[in-house]
């Protein structure tokens, strides 16, 4: 008894209590095993969070970014902007203008211009026409019979002359087949006897124009330089007989255009200077006129 009263009681004490807290932390590390499995829940909810806060990031810089565009916009829109300036037309040039009688010289330039690249300067040069092919023009006072008369006063005997079957000794070219029957009705004071012809393709085939010149002794024709050239690149029409040959330089329709203003016109009308026109003109057989 003396022996067990010797011993520290309390150090027994100690030394149970400690192995009773060993034998609790053993017990109580398998229990603690499942808080490592939620470790990467954690992580992702982590890697999430930091994504959110980098879309916010990016979605703040992008709302940041968008007024200063604005404000760039809104400069852009306060100054002043250049105004391109419209071409002018025939129309708005000629509203504005005085019309000025075609001349020689008009007919002249119009031919050198259009040559310009499609000939050589020697064959330039054969193009260009004497004064003595041109009658006189119009000065915008004459009417159509009135005009003829001024250029050809010996009408009634080169009518009784001429002989010639599918040609014509006076050739009115114009741009419409209206123009065509307005100027047809204006010759009634200068014909006479004279047979007038309608030579454009609106509602007449050309297969009856050319049975009509073919019946008898054509004096005259008016007509658009389309039909005209389709007719003698069909042996139609021919120009053997062919003295005089006027424009309708000067007449404008609704938007102001002259007939060589008019680009399908103009094509035509060169067409039909090449096809023999200006070489009756240096042969001194033909002399055109602008009215």
């Amino acid at each position: 008894m003396g022996d067990d009263l010797g011993d520290e009681w309390w150090a027994h004490e100690g030394k149970s209590d400690a192995s009773e807290a060993e034998e609790e932390t053993q017990e109580k590390q398998p229990t603690e095993k499942p808080s490592t499995q939620t470790q990467p829940e954690k992580r992702k909810r982590v890697t999430e969070n930091t994504l959110k806060a980098k879309k916010k990031k990016k979605n703040d810089q992008k709302e940041c970014i968008i007024p200063q565009k604005k404000e760039t916009e809104d400069e852009k829109s306060t100054k002043p902007k250049k105004k391109r300036k419209k071409k002018k037309t025939i129309t708005d040039v000629l509203s504005s203008s005085e019309p000025k009688p075609g001349c020689s010289a008009d007919l002249q330039n119009l031919v050198t211009q259009y040559f310009s690249d499609k000939r050589s300067v020697i064959e330039q040069e054969e193009l260009k026409l004497l004064d003595s092919c041109f009658l006189s023009s119009n000065d915008l006072t004459h009417t159509l019979s009135s005009y003829l008369k001024q250029v050809c006063p010996k009408w009634a005997k080169i009518q009784k002359q001429h002989t010639e079957m599918s040609s014509v000794v006076l050739l009115i070219v114009c741009s419409s087949a209206l123009r065509t029957i307005e100027l047809i009705k204006q010759l009634t004071a200068f014909k006479g006897g004279a047979k007038a012809i309608k030579l454009f393709a609106k509602h007449i085939k050309i297969e009856e124009q050319v049975k009509l010149l073919q019946k008898g002794v054509t004096h005259i024709g008016v007509g658009t330089p389309g039909r005209i050239n389709a007719l003698i690149e069909k042996e139609g029409l021919n120009l053997k007989a062919l003295r005089y040959m006027v424009l309708d330089w000067n007449w404008r329709d609704q938007k102001l255009r002259r007939m060589v203003d008019i680009p399908e016109v103009k094509l035509d009308f060169m067409k039909l200077l090449e096809s023999g026109v200006l070489n009756g003109c240096k042969e001194d057989k033909v002399k055109i006129g602008l009215f």
